[in-house]
């Protein structure tokens, strides 16, 4: 920030500004309004580049994609009342997949809280289950502090949103509290390494395995722990299976590998955790969509929990041994406790299932969207980041479009938010221009965020999006199809524009992919402009993702290929 503007007392406003660049704070994505303007004048001379967005929501997809691919906190800076109420898609997004960020609200005046003023909302109430923390500052000599603390809690332990939220007036008033501010968290600690008693404990139950899985996670993206994990998975001569947040921590091109599993996972991998007599959770919560019915999920297998969050112990599964502390620490200390297993027979039958349930798909009747995505991932080589919405399309691209390195795959899981896809991808283009980024999105996610197209095109960000347009909203259509007797409803995107066009009508260029004789030449075209593009492959309409696994059941009872015959209605579960 300039000195010019920076007086002996500077204003909270500026303050804040100061406090965010020396946090190192490189972009912030915001949509201005009348009571977040002090924040927006301060940002005139900094040194911060300010994103404008189109709408909040398309503000927390970016920070939330700048920061799955950096690690950093992304920054949001809205205004109040519904300009805030906008970011909460966004804040919940980033809460149910530990993402770190900082979202920042203009509020009405002090004097006017609680009275239903213009455009107030009590957004920190709104949001109190959906952040890490949150704070409404009431003094600006608070401020320093505050995004300090902000950040620690952001980015250290479990990573989570945090927001801060800020009167007009107190963004106006004099701030005199130096910028160095102490951080005052009494009882937030930081796990670290697991309990040596523990570590042995988890050793121990491994010693007698000879079908171990390890099963990896959001938790070993966030601490960096693949390197260890694959050492730890050489060293017993163990498979390892993925969740869909998990794909990246390790490559899943190894031999070892073998790919995501749950719903829909492959079938490889579901059956070695359906078969395995240990398996071993790092930095996974045995959520829903992998477990299936937990009654019936791995009960002759022992059970080791690696999580940095005691709160996750226990809640989903009872395990053998909890170790709480970042799993890449954890993984490191237990290496040297453990030996090669004899797992020779255990690796030849989980090939075996490989070779006999391989990921497939119909080579006729037109264009697949699983075509495009297997060549997507051939071309590319892996050295894309992957950006998805959610439906149809993200359990394909995360089949096919295999994961190598460490943040290359960003998607909504726990909340399965669609619109997330594309705008997360401009933040991560923001976060490393210099590579290959693509947004895999559906017909019906990328039109919830699709007015970021002028955020992109304005920044000239040369992401790439990928819409897989079957005219559907594929997912729930595939649902219906197969448990509600085919009965549609709300599903059939009729009215849907030109996408190509409308691409243009941004000044962006635009390229149809209708043949699967087109599939690599209009990819590498895309990829060969050095622009946004967005790509439009018309698939087949009534397409269904393969695997799959009835939610609420056992994952013993994975539909492999298309049922002959009507499946009964999952109970109680979506």
């Amino acid at each position: 920030m300039s000195n010019a503007n920076f007086t002996e007392h500077p204003c909270g406003a500026e303050v804040l500004i100061r406090c965010l660049e020396q946090e190192g704070v490189e972009y912030i994505f915001g949509l201005s309004g009348g009571a977040a303007i002090p924040i927006f004048d301060a940002l005139v001379d900094s040194s911060i580049k300010l994103i404008l967005v189109r709408h909040e929501q398309g503000a927390t997809h970016m920070a939330d994609g700048y920061a799955r691919a950096t690690g950093k906190p992304g920054v949001v800076l809205v205004t109040s009342g519904p300009g805030a109420t906008n970011t909460v898609t966004g804040m919940l997004t980033a809460q149910m997949d530990s993402s770190p960020m900082i979202v920042i609200t203009g509020q009405t005046l002090t004097t006017n809280l609680g009275k239903d003023a213009f455009q107030e909302a009590d957004v920190t109430g709104i949001t109190y289950p959906i952040v890490k923390h949150s704070t409404l500052v009431r003094d600006a000599n608070q401020i320093p502090r505050v995004v300090r603390e902000a950040f620690h809690l952001a980015n250290t332990g479990r990573p989570g949103p945090v927001l801060i939220d800020v009167p007009k007036d107190v963004s106006e008033m004099p701030c005199t509290a130096p910028l160095e501010a102490e951080i005052d968290l009494p009882g937030y600690r930081i796990p670290g390494r697991a309990d040596s008693l523990d570590l042995d404990a988890a050793a121990d139950l491994i010693r007698g395995s000879r079908r171990p899985v390890l099963y990896v996670g959001n938790g070993a993206v966030i601490s960096g722990a693949g390197k260890a994990v694959m050492e730890l998975a050489e060293k017993l001569r163990a498979p390892l299976v993925n969740t869909l947040l998990g794909k990246g921590a390790t490559d899943e091109t190894h031999p070892l590998h073998l790919g995501m599993l749950g719903m829909h996972g492959t079938a490889y991998a579901n059956k070695a955790v359906t078969n395995c007599d240990l398996i071993m959770a790092i930095g996974a919560r045995w959520d829903d969509r992998i477990t299936g019915k937990v009654e019936a999920f791995c009960v002759d297998a022992a059970k080791i929990h690696v999580d940095i969050d005691a709160a996750e112990f226990n809640k989903v599964i009872q395990p053998d041994v909890c170790l709480h502390g970042d799993a890449r620490l954890v993984i490191e200390d237990l290496i040297s406790r453990v030996e090669p297993l004899d797992t020779a027979e255990w690796l030849a039958t989980c090939q075996g299932w490989r070779d006999r349930y391989p990921l497939k798909y119909p080579k006729k009747g037109g264009l697949r969207a699983q075509h495009v995505l297997d060549r997507l991932d051939h071309l590319t080589e892996g050295n894309a980041i992957i950006t998805s919405d959610v439906g149809q399309h993200q359990m394909w691209a995360a089949q096919f479009c295999r994961t190598r390195s460490n943040r290359y795959w960003i998607t909504s899981g726990g909340a399965g938010t669609m619109g997330f896809g594309f705008p997360a991808a401009i933040g991560a283009k923001f976060a490393h221009p210099d590579k290959e980024v693509w947004a895999v999105v559906g017909d019906g996610g990328f039109q919830m965020t699709l007015s970021e197209l002028a955020t992109a095109a304005v920044h000239k960000v040369a992401v790439k999006v990928l819409i897989i347009n079957n005219n559907f909203l594929g997912m729930v259509r595939q649902w219906q199809e197969l448990f509600w007797e085919n009965r549609l409803s709300g599903v059939d995107l009729e009215g849907n524009p030109d996408f190509v066009k409308l691409a243009e009508a941004y000044g962006i260029k635009g390229i149809r992919i209708r043949r699967p004789g087109d599939v690599d030449r209009k990819l590498q075209e895309a990829r060969d402009h050095d622009g946004p593009v967005v790509v439009v492959a018309e698939v087949s309409k009534e397409d269904n993702v393969f695997p799959m696994i009835p939610a609420g059941a056992p994952l013993a009872d994975m539909i492999i290929e298309p049922p002959r015959e009507r499946l009964e209605k999952p109970s109680g579960s979506t």
